[in-house]
């Protein structure tokens, strides 16, 4: 993983932790989830407050996520609300977050400059033991705490200036005014702060989970669709009456149903021409196909020209994978007549020619699906699908893992914001 590391494809764009009073915040914080408090004398976090370093730290991956469920967060500073989410079971922990932060903006400044923020992302099971706990999840809220107890202390002021108001002798009680003096100290003047926070509690919308090997749950209006193993407990014993259940390898019904629901931007020549789709899949189909017949080759070699004359000298063998002239054969079918005729193609190779609609919101959800349906693109798995794709590199070879990184560098990382808005039409 030090290669990823060295080329920001992982654990990048986080907060260096390092000024002496944060560090002691967040430890106070370690404290009240019962952890041993950190050592380091610098360490770097995520939007939640993981940080890959204490996690080494502790032995403990899942310091800040014990069950997988009811995640814990830990907040610094409300600068965090811009940084990536690194460590997850949930895909929409990191939209949550935002959320919250988003929702409790001025909260958070106030707060974060006395005090650190932490608690729990709270749902309505402790433990995921089969597809039922997940399904059972409509909603979380947010269990705010601060190690300095500003909270509660804000609470009781407010309380306190209640009394002073309203009680005509109030003013008389020296005991009371001292306590306001001494919680003003803490608080600072709540008129002007308010440190309560205003929303706490927030949708469960679709999702995808990585337990039982991984589930997809997508919520329409009339039904709820889960997509996972077969094997996984409570498949279609969960309420059936309500919930579509759809195997993960199923990739005929998997596709009707992303197609049906309106969450596909099948192909067409007005956005598979301009954006280089199909030619992206296709170089990403042949240098799998190389990978696998040489998997020692240096790919520094490799360019355009070694490509083509590669191409022609393994004919019969990029025939008999398919793929490629699968995908030659759709650029001119779109040329012809601007659109292909899907149910004519294999179920899998459908997924070659499709991305999620852009404008929809499930589109990040629904192309890390696809991904799952294109291994062999690895660019589409690492921006969509992380966990899939960091569990698949350490199986790699090192020749391999060094183009994967090069090329990654030199296509994504370059401009990520255009190369996601160019291939799948998904705009920041």
């Amino acid at each position: 993983m030090d290669l990823l590391r060295d080329n920001d494809l992982i654990y990048g764009r986080l907060l260096t932790v390092d000024e002496p009073h944060l560090i002691e915040r967040y430890n106070k914080a370690l404290k009240a989830f019962g952890l041993k408090p950190t050592k380091l004398q610098s360490f770097e976090i995520d939007r939640t407050g993981f940080s890959p370093q204490i996690a080494g730290e502790l032995d403990d991956p899942q310091y800040l996520d014990p069950n997988e469920v009811n995640r814990r967060f830990i907040i610094l500073t409300p600068a965090q609300a811009e940084l990536p989410v690194v460590h997850t079971a949930f895909s929409n922990t990191s939209q949550l977050m935002f959320e919250f932060y988003s929702s409790n903006r001025r909260v958070i400044d106030a707060l974060t400059i006395k005090d650190v923020i932490y608690g729990e992302i709270e749902d309505s099971v402790s433990k995921v033991e089969d597809i039922e706990d997940l399904l059972s999840i409509n909603q979380v809220e947010f269990r705010v705490l601060s190690a300095e107890d500003v909270l509660g202390k804000a609470g009781e002021l407010a309380a306190l200036v209640d009394r002073l108001t309203l009680e005509p002798d109030a003013w008389r009680d020296t005991a009371m005014l001292e306590r306001m003096v001494d919680l003003a100290k803490v608080t600072g003047d709540i008129r002007e702060n308010r440190l309560v926070p205003d929303r706490v509690i927030f949708r469960h919308e679709a999702f995808w989970t990585s337990h039982f090997g991984g589930i997809y749950v997508f919520i329409d209006k009339e039904m709820t669709t889960v997509i996972s193993d077969p094997a996984a407990p409570g498949f279609r014993r969960s309420r059936p009456w309500q919930v579509s259940y759809l195997g993960i390898r199923d990739a005929e019904r998997v596709f009707r149903f992303l197609a049906s629901t309106g969450r596909l931007d099948l192909p067409r020549a007005s956005w598979i021409e301009t954006s280089n789709y199909l030619e992206h899949r296709a170089e990403m189909a042949v240098r799998a196909l190389i990978h696998r017949q040489q998997p020692n080759l240096d790919f520094d070699k490799v360019d355009k020209i070694w490509l083509q004359t590669w191409i022609h000298s393994n004919a019969d063998l990029i025939n008999k994978d398919g793929v490629f002239p699968f995908l030659n054969a759709a650029k001119r079918e779109l040329a012809q007549t601007g659109k292909l005729r899907l149910e004519e193609m294999d179920p899998e190779r459908r997924f070659l020619v499709v991305r999620a609609k852009p404008d929809h919101p499930d589109a990040w959800l629904t192309n890390r699906l696809i991904s799952d349906f294109v291994p062999d693109d690895f660019v589409s798995r690492y921006v969509f699908n992380k966990q899939s794709f960091y569990k698949e590199y350490e199986a790699w070879p090192a020749r391999w893992r060094a183009h994967v990184v090069e090329t990654l560098k030199t296509t994504y990382l370059k401009d990520k914001a255009a190369f996601r808005e160019r291939l799948y039409g998904l705009k920041d």
